[in-house]
């Protein structure tokens, strides 16, 4: 495909490219959104200043001007530039790119490869990159928009510095379209608040906006400027950019579990909605509204636990849109609770007492005796029944004899659970008045 670092096209065939493609930046200095990369004090400038360029992961969103950059840093560092993607291609393919690179190196010349969607590779073929990274052949730059600690090698990851390329914010979007408009010699038509909408469509993703305006320009008549409600009859609407298999997902279930836990039902609810809107699931929204019912709520208040699982069966039975406004009703129940993790942490301390201590037999007193040779032995000797006992408990030990009385559950003085620590304390009273340990 023809762009700016090929060879001269004429004007009516260049008219037709993509605006998108048309307005890629010539130099590092052109590049909008990514000032703490390739501004003048940038990373990549200081790179390129100090003449050491080292192999480099861009993880970032689509849009943000990741293979962009890469082709302006071999420019202006001097450097071949070589472009795969790990989409289209396999061994053969990586073969003939380091045979290629180890030639130019011959000559004197270094390569930047820059492979597209590296995180799609598997890890074997992750691994053939080592070799070359490591004696000089290429400087590799991979681009990906999944998070590299979970896609890559660690081999990899450690000879790769990973950069962070972020979503073009409002003001850098609004850039592109002034550039857009000067390259087109005339204005969108749109009023402010659909400049605004516009804006705010693009997600974050710079390419989107380009093409946003295209279609703009595209549907517009003479003398037409569209309001909001033209603009997204004209360009209807883009999809939210979530993919619920990969980092979208997570980082908004994250976000959501967050806002939850610090007690926002604003943004909780904020964030439920947009993954509503973007397809998630919503029988998988309610699972994790129970698991944030028993890790942040708990016993502070016991019906999250009851009312998450009432949403999730009143979401079975309408089914959707309407059964999500029960999963709603739940996430602004959580929200609203008083909050504690007091039985989530005492069931991880348990546990790590239960790995530790696992072949520990319980005391004899609590076990039963079904036959004649086990109560000769002890067992259920000296066992107690709490019903029968003053105030229906005796406060014996039921702890290994090995292990001792243990400590796991710790109440906070926060909702319902401040009456269970009113219970806790009362039967620690009694054992210390009846002596025992």
């Amino acid at each position: 495909m023809s762009d700016l670092f090929s060879a001269h096209v004429p004007d009516d065939v260049a008219a037709r490219r993509p605006l998108a493609d048309r307005l890629r930046p010539k130099t590092l200095a052109e590049v909008t959104g990514q000032d703490h990369l390739t501004g003048e004090d940038g990373v990549l400038r200081r790179m390129i200043e100090a003449g050491s360029l080292g192999s480099m992961i861009f993880w970032g969103p689509p849009g943000t001007g990741k293979t962009t950059v890469a082709r302006l840093l071999s420019g202006e560092a001097g450097l071949a530039f070589e472009q795969i993607s790990a989409i289209f291609s396999g061994v053969a393919d990586l073969k003939k790119v380091f045979e290629a690179a180890r030639a130019r190196r011959m000559g004197g010349r270094q390569t930047l490869l820059f492979v597209d969607e590296i995180h799609r590779f598997n890890r074997a073929q992750q691994d053939s990159f080592l070799p070359v990274m490591e004696d000089g052949t290429v400087i590799l730059v991979g681009a990906t928009t999944e998070n590299p600690s979970f896609e890559l090698n660690a081999a990899l990851l450690s000879r790769a510095r990973v950069l962070t390329f972020k979503p073009h914010d409002e003001e850098s979007i609004g850039t592109l379209l002034k550039r857009a408009e000067e390259t087109e010699g005339k204005p969108l038509p749109l009023d402010e608040q659909a400049r605004a909408s516009l804006i705010r469509m693009a997600d974050g993703d710079g390419r989107a906006s380009l093409t946003l305006a295209e279609e703009v320009w595209r549907a517009a008549r003479d003398g037409e400027v569209f309001d909001t409600e033209g603009l997204t009859r004209i360009v209807q609407r883009r999809a939210p950019v979530y993919d619920k298999g990969q980092d979208g997902h997570y980082n908004l279930i994250s976000a959501l579990h967050k806002a939850v836990r610090g007690s926002d039902p604003d943004a909780a609810l904020y964030y439920l909605c947009r993954m509503f809107d973007a397809g998630e699931d919503p029988l998988y929204l309610g699972r994790r509204l129970v698991r944030m019912a028993v890790e942040d709520i708990g016993l502070a208040d016991p019906q999250a636990l009851v009312i998450c699982n009432a949403a999730k069966d009143a979401y079975d039975y309408l089914g959707s849109p309407e059964g999500e406004l029960a999963l709603a009703e739940a996430c602004v129940y959580l929200a609203t609770a008083p909050k504690s993790n007091g039985v989530y942490v005492a069931y991880k301390a348990a546990m790590r007492a239960a790995k530790e201590n696992g072949s520990l037999l319980p005391p004899k007193h609590i076990l039963n005796a079904p036959t004649k040779l086990m109560k000769g032995e002890g067992y259920g000797e000296g066992y107690r029944y709490d019903h029968d006992e003053p105030d229906a408990f005796s406060g014996q030990n039921y702890f290994p004899e090995k292990m001792g009385r243990q400590v796991f559950y710790d109440p906070p003085e926060r909702g319902f659970e401040r009456e269970i620590r009113k219970r806790l304390d009362w039967w620690s009273k009694l054992r210390r008045e009846r002596g025992e340990p």
